[in-house]
């Protein structure tokens, strides 16, 4: 986001956590301090004459900043608290959905006393899915015939959700189990408009060949026609009225959705089914679609938060990406914290391919140090997968130091997998 604001002719003001040296070196000005700090956040805005915020992370939108800041006359590339339940509550979009009768809706229940899901759990013989109702960056979701091998299983993590209250609150989202192959569609909201991007897969799983624990995303890739490997025109054409649908939603219930949404999707044998919804870009498919915006991403957020895109949507390079994220060793399970990574930028770009530092602290020119998080996403970008998956690989022989990548992503005999496993899903 940063990189495409500047080069869209914004100047920059940065508020993180961590010290990532690409947002610093793209800023006039940086504070260290966290983002869910909302007064010390306003403050700051105000002090430099900010007049158009972009919110990267869930936490501050679900903390209001977004509604602080328009109350001092900072216009808001991003939703307001109420807008952004829609990702802050699962149980609020999985309500909305059903109240207005939005395709792509799949079964669910939402339980507070874990003898209601004892009792729901021993009569339903079909595979579920198991998730706090609130935020758990990314991490919450366990499924039975993956992470949960029996009904056993589906009560511990039930009622560890209740008991430990994850996600902050004591309840519990229980879903039908969707299967096929999962895909990424984000768009731009003015809360009226929605201005799609290209559809995107994401891979949770720390390890290659999509095995173990889930993570915030370890990487994902983008085709040059928009599409997917396994998604076809009318089923992405789908997942968009859906988006569309629940933006009307929104509006219809005085809470207009502005700023990027996120729709995550399972693309099954009946069509595009939700997920989840996120009020922010996803991370990484960030990375892929801005990477390839044409035109002025700064013109755009400045139309999402005036109620204008109809006029300014955004358009898309007709190119691949691929993009590989660094993590710290043991990241998913115990992450390895401190260790050194140092990075040849020049080098990673006469690849053919992009840097963008994630959760890092900087120690030096070139050098940064892992947190507990993802590090550095490295994209490659190309005419086809193929051919930006060796740049992404290329770009990745320029990093020294102590991490790990998966680097099955974006290979073909993965994309074949995908493929295949969609011609079983759909039977044909």
């Amino acid at each position: 986001m940063a990189r495409a604001l500047v080069e869209g002719g914004a100047e920059l003001y940065s508020v993180m956590k961590n010290k990532n040296p690409g947002i610093r070196k793209l800023s006039k000005d940086v504070l260290t301090a966290s983002e869910t700090d909302i007064e010390k956040v306003v403050i700051y805005a105000k002090m430099k004459a900010v007049e158009l915020a972009c919110v990267g992370p869930e936490a501050p939108l679900e903390a209001g900043l977004a509604d602080a800041l328009g109350k001092e006359g900072v216009r808001c590339a991003s939703p307001t608290k109420t807008a952004a339940r829609l990702e802050t509550s699962k149980e609020f979009m999985r309500s909305l959905m059903a109240r207005h009768r939005i395709p792509g809706r799949i079964e669910h229940w939402v339980f507070s006393d874990i003898d209601q899901v004892r009792r729901f759990i021993s009569g339903y013989d079909k595979g579920v899915a198991v998730k706090p109702v609130g935020l758990t960056g990314g991490k919450g979701v366990k499924i039975t015939g993956d992470q949960l091998l029996n009904k056993d299983d589906v009560l511990k993590y039930a009622s560890e959700v209740l008991d430990k209250k994850v996600g902050g609150q004591s309840r519990v989202v229980v879903e039908e189990k969707a299967e096929g192959e999962e895909f990424t569609l984000q768009a731009f909201s003015d809360g009226k408009t929605v201005s799609p991007m290209p559809a995107v897969q994401d891979h949770k799983r720390a390890w290659e060949g999509d095995l173990g624990p889930n993570t915030g995303g370890m990487g994902s890739y983008s085709q040059e026609d928009h599409l997917l490997p396994f998604l076809k025109k009318e089923e992405y054409d789908e997942g968009v009225r859906i988006m569309q649908r629940t933006v009307d939603a929104l509006a219809v219930e005085g809470t207009p959705f502005k700023g990027p949404i996120y729709g995550q999707f399972m693309l099954t044998a009946e069509g595009p089914k939700v997920i989840e919804f996120n009020a922010r870009f996803g991370d990484p498919e960030a990375m892929n679609v801005l990477s390839l915006i044409e035109g002025n991403f700064l013109d755009v957020c400045e139309a999402m938060a005036e109620g204008r895109l109809g006029g300014a949507r955004a358009s898309f390079s007709k190119l691949a990406t691929v993009c590989k994220y660094v993590v710290p060793v043991g990241y998913g399970t115990e992450s390895k914290v401190g260790s050194e990574i140092t990075v040849d930028e020049r080098a990673v770009e006469g690849e053919g391919a992009r840097i963008y530092y994630a959760a890092v602290n900087e120690k030096g020119p070139g050098t940064v140090l892992t947190t507990t998080s993802r590090a550095i996403g490295v994209v490659g970008i190309a005419g086809n997968i193929e051919r930006a998956e060796v740049s992404c690989e290329r770009a990745l022989g320029h990093l020294r130091g102590e991490y790990f990548v998966r680097h099955d992503i974006g290979r073909p005999e993965a994309l074949r997998k995908k493929a295949e496993h969609m011609k079983r899903v759909r039977g044909s």
